[in-house]
């Protein structure tokens, strides 16, 4: 069953009025909204693609950043993926899938957990799917080179929580460690709750390719 943009516009303009409240310039999302209200933009721009979350054109033709660009994505589809992905998910068995990207949608990560029993979980935000990745490979460019796989960590050290960068790409993902944190809340909360991580990779020059709170109030 395809997904349909009547399917996902409530939650589409919640997240439209979001980006509005934080500074997203006016003209940008009028434009927009008049281009999927007239259909000539519908749910597919928002896909995940190689190396991106939604076509292009959506920053060339409407002025809409990669990071809001990614907001929409998991803000507007997330339910809608979730429910058409539903049926596969138990078909994914461990270690049929070794590439950095969600097996369902095609999206990067979003965040990380190491699981109970001490496998590096990858969390999907646009549509909710998780998969088993490898510890010391970066999940962005495959490297495995110990020189080049990082980890940093805020000032005051919060147990359990780490980002995991990469030296080689300059991208990076936030992980938590559940044998420590084990009543932490689900991937997409731990990461909108920890802006201060993002923070500090910031500083230190990574970027993320799933926007966080912080990108989206970053002004390009």
């Amino acid at each position: 069953m395809p997904i349909l943009s009547e399917n996902v516009e409530p939650l589409l303009a919640a997240a439209l009025e979001f980006l509005a409240a934080i500074g997203e310039p006016e003209e940008v999302l009028r434009r927009f909204a008049r281009a999927w209200d007239q259909g000539e933009v519908g749910p597919a721009a928002f896909f995940p693609s190689r190396g991106r979350v939604g076509l292009a054109s959506l920053l060339t033709d409407f002025g809409l950043r990669a990071e809001s660009t990614s907001f929409l994505a998991y803000g507007a589809l997330r339910p809608a993926l979730d429910r058409y992905f539903a049926g596969c998910r138990i078909h994914l068995t461990e270690g049929r899938w070794d590439l950095g990207v969600c097996p369902y949608c095609g999206a990067p990560p979003g965040f990380g957990d190491l699981t109970d029993a001490g496998q590096r979980r990858l969390a999907c935000h646009v549509c909710g799917g998780g998969w088993v990745f490898p510890r010391l490979r970066c999940p962005f460019c495959g490297t495995q080179s110990s020189k080049d796989l990082v980890r940093l960590e805020a000032v005051e050290k919060e147990e359990g929580y780490f980002i995991s960068a990469c030296r080689q790409c300059k991208a990076y993902v936030k992980e938590l460690d559940r044998r420590i944190r084990w009543n932490a809340g689900s991937a997409l909360i731990e990461d909108w709750g920890s802006p201060h991580f993002d923070v500090v990779a910031i500083r230190e020059g990574y970027w993320r390719p799933i926007a966080s709170l912080i990108h989206l109030a970053r002004r390009a």
